[in-house]
């Protein structure tokens, strides 16, 4: 019987270090592959990256202690436009965009997939932490959360299809992270300690809005920070600074706290209202629906609502609404979702869709 071949995405950190080695010692035959995403010299690259040049040297060792194959693959003019226009653009629209998302769906789980199957590999491993299982009976992958709840990634996955998934390893998603780096230790990989990457790991020390405005140059402009009344009562610095929600940052000298409760891009506007008028959300609309381990329900259907990552769960009700679109009804009046916003809607462990919010779309409570 021959061997599984494998292709790891191999980013230098212990987790994917871990899924290749677990593989290799399962019998696959794995190929590591490691993305070069950014600007090699690391002029639009962040010290917390992981797709940096010493990220990939540390992948090469690993990959050499476990005696693997190991390549790179330049994907940087590719990355640029599904995941860092992406991003820039969206937060000029004034929205909050996951840029984990596009990266995942179109630069891990369609280029590299693509090429995995060019190298006669059968699947592609990566170190997130989430499951998959094939639902007996209903011919169906279904995607599940991670085991370790302060790890678990399923939320920025919610995008891949049947075919995606049918073809996705994730050897470290029923581990903790204390675990992960435990077999680590145990396999003498040097990364066992290894400083994790940020969620954006291509933003600097400098923050989402210094990016974006570096992005963007001379769009970024300042404007009118208003009242509930629409009278002027400060400036802004820029859209790309603000998030709906936001508290902090505003430069407002006010009796009240003031918090940002909406973004007008074609009036370079932001509106802001104390605490007490902040408005409770009861209903959001959202574009861009993936249906990922089920398919589009006839009727509405009870869900458990993720409106941010890392974000408690909320009980809600799915209405879809036609391909692609969806509302959700809270049962409880939530803080507003900024649009942008990946939501992803669970049923215990399971990833059941998820979509991004959009402005707009129903009924708000005081």
């Amino acid at each position: 019987m021959s061997e599984k071949k494998v292709v790891v995405a191999m980013s230098g950190g212990v987790d994917s270090s871990v899924a290749a080695a677990v593989l290799k010692e399962q019998g696959s035959d794995v190929v590591g592959i490691g993305l070069q995403l950014v600007d090699p010299e690391g002029t639009d690259v962040s010290p917390r990256s992981c797709c940096g040049i010493k990220d990939m040297e540390d992948a090469r060792r690993v990959a050499e202690h476990i005696g693997i194959p190991f390549y790179v693959l330049n994907f940087r003019d590719e990355f640029r436009e599904a995941v860092i226009d992406y991003f820039t653009s969206s937060y000029l629209r004034g929205e909050t965009p996951n840029p984990c998302v596009p990266c995942n769906a179109v630069i891990k789980f369609d280029l590299l997939l693509r090429k995995a199957m060019g190298l006669e590999a059968t699947c592609l491993a990566t170190g997130h932490y989430a499951r998959v299982e094939l639902k007996t009976g209903r011919d169906r992958y279904v995607l599940l959360k991670g085991t370790d709840p302060a790890k678990d990634q399923s939320y920025f996955l919610y995008s891949l299809t049947q075919e995606q998934l049918s073809r996705a390893l994730f050897p470290v998603g029923g581990m903790t992270k204390d675990e992960t780096r435990r077999v680590a230790r145990g396999l003498g990989l040097k990364v066992h300690d290894k400083t994790e990457s940020q969620d954006v790991c291509f933003v600097g020390c400098e923050g989402y809005a210094a990016f974006v405005c570096g992005a963007a140059d001379a769009r970024v402009e300042t404007g009118p920070i208003l009242d509930e009344a629409g009278s002027v009562i400060g400036e802004h610095r820029g859209l790309p600074y603000y998030t709906i929600g936001q508290r902090h940052g505003l430069g407002l000298s006010t009796m009240d706290a003031m918090y940002v409760v909406d973004i007008d891009p074609g009036a370079n506007s932001i509106t802001v209202a104390p605490g007490s008028r902040l408005m409770r959300q009861e209903r959001l609309t959202l574009g861009v629906v993936n249906y990922v381990s089920i398919e589009m329900p006839d009727k509405p259907m009870a869900v458990e609502a993720v409106t941010r990552y890392r974000k408690s769960a909320v009980p809600a009700t799915l209405v879809p609404a036609g391909a692609g679109q969806a509302f959700l009804e809270f049962h409880q009046p939530q803080e507003p979702t900024a649009p942008g916003q990946s939501v992803v809607l669970y049923e215990g462990d399971t990833v059941l869709c998820g979509g991004v919010a959009m402005r707009g779309g129903g009924g708000e409570a005081g």
